[in-house]
């Protein structure tokens, strides 16, 4: 267990963090995980589930650490669990999905570990973490629960095709033709069965049962190709009568290391974020209960 003051860069108050490691249950076999805890009195009300990027087939806990860290000491201070999951190299699809779904059950099962009332349970994740967060959010409607009180997808990767206007420009710019190239890999890596790509598990865009999922926060910025299949998949929500909040980032430099993560540390981001779940009612079951 380690413990931190964040400093306030961002126009986040600051307040001593705790930071442990620990283990959690995947769908086979445990996975490591990273619980963020502001240092106040009493469990808190709120647990945020999130997980990773890395395009299926990379990344850590410690690739949003520091977007993690602070999103602990905002937004009423939740407490947030981090995930990792089954990589596709190791295992494809769906072998994370279904840790994502399993993960989110061990949380509900846990929550005194994890110091959580169990009131409101809320997933989130950026780009391959924004798609299992989605598809945990339709696996836990499907399947029976857990209930969820809210989405977050932070430029979520959430079409296969490759077919959105944004998407396609990408090979004509020298300077992002990588992040294009870089997304069609992924997918050849964790959905290498063409019949998979469309499973609304692989591919949240093309369900065309999005009823009674928990609302959703969708923040797309507006360099990156993930842009407009974030934003269509937040007008299908919404056309499927799902309360939708999408917000549009500024540029995030997305050709960059470690873009996303950093473009979600900033106070915009941290902003919609803690106005989304301030506006959660705790109070009522969210759909799907």
């Amino acid at each position: 267990m380690s413990s931190a003051v964040l400093n306030n860069e961002q126009g986040v108050e600051d307040h001593e963090l705790v930071v442990k490691d620990l283990e959690v249950a995947g769908f086979e076999a445990p996975l490591a995980g990273r619980l963020y805890r502001a240092a106040v009195d009493g469990k808190r009300d709120i647990l945020i589930v999130f997980f990773h990027g890395g395009g299926f087939d990379d990344g850590d806990l410690d690739e949003a650490d520091g977007f993690l860290r602070r999103l602990a000491d905002a937004s009423g201070y939740p407490v947030v669990l981090s995930s990792t999951y089954t990589l596709a190299p190791v295992k494809p699809f769906p072998a994370a999905a279904e840790d994502a779904h399993a993960v989110v059950n061990w949380a509900k099962k846990n929550k005194t570990k994890l110091g959580w009332t169990g009131k409101r349970l809320i997933v989130a994740g950026i780009e391959a973490g924004g798609n299992l967060a989605a598809v945990a959010a339709m696996m836990s409607r499907d399947r029976g629960g857990p209930a969820l009180a809210g989405q977050i997808l932070i430029m979520p990767m959430l079409d296969p095709g490759l077919s959105s206007c944004s998407m396609r420009e990408m090979p004509t710019c020298p300077d992002k033709a990588r992040v294009f190239d870089e997304c069609a890999a992924a997918y050849r890596g964790y959905l290498p069965h063409a019949a998979d790509r469309s499973h609304p598990y692989a591919s949240p865009l093309q369900s065309s049962r999005l009823k009674n999922l928990p609302p959703a926060l969708i923040l797309s910025a507006d360099d990156d190709p993930l842009r407009d299949e974030a934003e269509a998949y937040g007008a299908k929500l919404i056309n499927a009568g799902v309360k939708t909040t999408v917000r549009r980032m500024a540029p995030a430099r997305i050709e960059e290391p470690n873009a996303r993560n950093e473009c979600a540390c900033t106070g915009h981001a941290l902003h919609e974020i803690a106005n989304f779940i301030a506006g959660l009612e705790s109070d009522n079951a969210p759909p799907g209960s």
